[in-house]
């Protein structure tokens, strides 16, 4: 069987994962600082379920846009700098005070936020004012302090109106917002206490490798600490879904199966390793008889794949979201390099763009190489780059699965498609930007 494409290979990918959005289930995310600090991973990156309407203007009332005297504009008509209007200093309104009305031939000392009072129309910062500070106000009848304006003023200056930013009952944000501090922020600011959200795709990792231990166990001869399950969990974590991952460090299938029969509320299903044409393959074994299929794509690194959906019943009774009662399952090679290409090319831009995540596609752009480079021709090979102050790749590491360090200091993954054999210094390639 000839190899497929990358294209036919993430086409594949994005329809089987396709019926996730169907019927996709909502939960409750409750608003407020203390909830957000004791759970933050929780509220990052959460996308809408439905549009919400604001429950209150924003401002909720006039306010005043500066420090200064809140005034009547009328009481500075023929103000000039030889000829100033003195107004008598009324009581001071603070950011929270209610305010009183203000008489005519008044100004009151107002800070930014507080309540234009009934009565006035305008804000002179205190800047403007002589003297240029505020003074105490009238303590009892009679004459009291006065301040003086040298400049006339229009109704509305520096007052922000009500609903000037968002007035009660306007959509306040619409279905498939994701959900950052700005939109946190108009959510709480407008009184809002808890929102419908999507919910997460509920993804099952597992790593597979009778070799695998968890990073510090004692190693013995021919074993290797686990680096997929770290790398892939964070890699869907930022994709948007809330992942289990259970490493089987066994090669016999059935202890695979296992790990499945206790993963009740699953959506999808990630495997790494087991997927090559050897022996004890764990993953063929376990999965091919479910309906898993496995195929070589014409890449480097990441060549064997897998995929395909497995019935609920296997996953303790989960809730499939595929029709027929059956769970999606992605199957990716066990090298650590091979696995996250894998996750880059494949399952990252459509589990984005399930979760409704911005950017669900590297950009694509364009970069010469600061040296020349050979290919197999037969394959899309993937090799990590930096991308240079002068504008230029350097390739970091070699083109082998395995060498993860290489990856960890890249910036860029460099393609250099089927057909190419060899790319000379200084020719423009395409590249993904993977550092942002």
């Amino acid at each position: 069987m000839s190899a497929r494409t990358i294209h036919q290979h993430r086409d594949a990918v994005a329809t089987l994962l396709a019926p996730l959005v169907q019927g996709r289930a909502t939960e409750t995310l409750h608003l407020s600082s203390e909830r957000l600090n004791a759970d933050p991973a929780g509220y990052r990156a959460r996308t809408l379920a439905t549009g919400v309407d604001s429950p209150a203007s924003l401002p909720p009332f006039d306010n005043s846009q500066m420090d200064g005297y809140a005034v009547r504009a009328a009481d500075l008509t023929g103000a000039t700098a030889d000829s100033p209007v003195r107004l008598v200093i009324a009581g001071r309104i603070a950011a929270g005070d209610p305010g009183t009305a203000l008489q005519p031939g008044t100004a009151a000392p107002i800070m930014t936020g507080a309540p234009i009072p009934a009565g006035a129309d305008a804000v002179v910062p205190i800047e403007r004012a002589d003297p240029p500070r505020f003074l105490p106000a009238r303590q009892s009848a009679g004459a009291g302090p006065t301040v003086a304006f040298d400049a006339m003023v229009q109704p509305g200056t520096f007052v922000r109106p009500t609903g000037s930013d968002v007035r009660a009952g306007d959509l306040l944000l619409p279905a498939g917002t994701v959900l950052g501090p700005a939109q946190l922020g108009v959510l709480a600011g407008t009184g809002v206490t808890q929102v419908p959200v999507v919910r997460r795709i509920r993804v099952l990792l597992i790593a597979t490798g009778h070799e695998i231990r968890e990073p510090g166990a004692d190693l013995a001869p021919g074993q290797i600490y686990d680096s997929n399950s770290v790398l892939l969990s964070q890699a869907l974590q930022d994709a948007g879904c809330t992942v289990t991952a259970r490493p089987c460090r066994s090669d016999d299938a059935a202890d695979l199966l296992a790990l499945l029969a206790d993963a009740a509320g699953t959506d999808l299903v990630v495997t790494v390793g087991g997927v090559s044409a050897g022996a004890r393959e764990v993953v063929r074994d376990a999965l091919g008889p479910l309906g898993v299929s496995f195929q070589h794509v014409a890449m480097q690194p990441g060549g064997p794949q897998g995929l395909g959906a497995i019935p609920h019943s296997y996953l303790g009774g989960a809730t499939a979201a595929t029709p027929g009662g059956l769970v999606p399952v992605v199957t990716f090679p066990g090298n650590p390099v091979s696995a996250l290409i894998s996750f880059e090319v494949f399952l990252r831009p459509v589990l984005r763009r399930l979760a409704g995540l911005p950017r669900p596609d590297r950009e694509l752009r364009r970069a010469p190489l600061a040296a020349a480079v050979e290919s197999p021709a037969g394959k899309h090979q993937l090799r990590r780059g930096i991308l240079r102050h002068d504008g230029a790749l350097d390739l970091v590491g070699g083109a082998s699965s395995h060498l993860l360090h290489a990856y960890a200091a890249a910036t860029a993954l460099v393609h250099l498609p089927v057909g190419v054999e060899s790319v000379a210094a200084g020719t423009p390639v395409d590249y993904w930007s993977i550092d942002d």
